[in-house]
């Protein structure tokens, strides 16, 4: 069967919070389906430190005389990064081909046995990285996650000229940090006039995530009532 859909999780700039997403779609995903994950963000993997799983090390195993990686197994999702491989504290100082070639391995050296979904968690930008995945490991379908922020809705729009010319469908929009929640309750607090994404940018928006310690502490308990609506939207979508 092998991997049934690619999901790229993308964004063109930094610090959205689309690494915190997409560890926590996947779990979302993993409760009705089998889930994996790797880690394309090269230059900033996070998804192994989301998860408590820094100390660990993917298992190499030789199958027809070539090595590759058993994926950490973590809340029923199978994981691969870059930064099992680099250590806590190592940087990736490397240019386009060799970035390039280090998605591509470690999509390709992974046993990722049977899955429903793969999300990629990209790197943010619209280089080199993008041009590999989408044509070495092309994904079925790209979530593209912005913000807010008027920067962030520019680089989005960018991200949105990217896929379109690479021919990737694009499910639609996350809203991340779009609204704060009222003290010990769930009652959202709109601190500005909020944009008008869809309109801005010209793509759906599934789902609105607010401002939360939960999601930047990775408390999937207490967020799965937001990823649960954005399941339900992108499931009839991608299926």
């Amino acid at each position: 069967m092998g991997i049934k859909k690619i999901i790229a999780i993308a964004s063109a700039k930094g610090g959205v919070g689309k690494s915190t997403i997409c560890a926590h779609l996947a779990t979302q995903f993993s409760n009705d389906h089998k889930v994996g994950i790797l880690d394309a963000d090269i230059y900033g993997p996070n998804q192994h430190i989301i998860f408590n799983v820094s100390d660990l090390k993917p298992e190499i195993k030789t199958y027809n005389g070539a090595k590759s990686f058993i994926p950490i197994q973590v809340n029923g999702i199978a994981l691969n990064s870059m930064g099992f491989v680099l250590g806590k504290d190592k940087a990736a100082m490397w240019r386009g081909p060799m970035l390039s070639g280090a998605i591509k391995q470690l999509k390709e050296l992974t046993q990722w046995g049977d899955l429903d979904y793969l999300f990629i968690d990209m790197p943010p930008g619209t280089g080199d990285a993008y041009l590999t995945v989408a044509a070495e490991i092309k994904p079925d379908h790209v979530l593209l996650v912005t913000s807010q922020s008027n920067l962030a809705v520019q680089d989005t729009i960018k991200s949105k000229s990217m896929f379109e010319k690479l021919k990737i469908p694009i499910i639609g929009i996350i809203d991340n940090m779009s609204y704060s929640l009222a003290f010990d309750s769930d009652i959202p607090i709109e601190e500005f006039p909020p944009l008008n994404l869809e309109t801005e940018i010209g793509l759906k928006v599934l789902g609105r995530i607010p401002r939360t310690r939960e999601l930047t502490i990775f408390n999937p308990k207490k967020t799965s009532i937001f990823f649960k609506t954005i399941y339900n939207a992108i499931l009839p979508i991608i299926k």
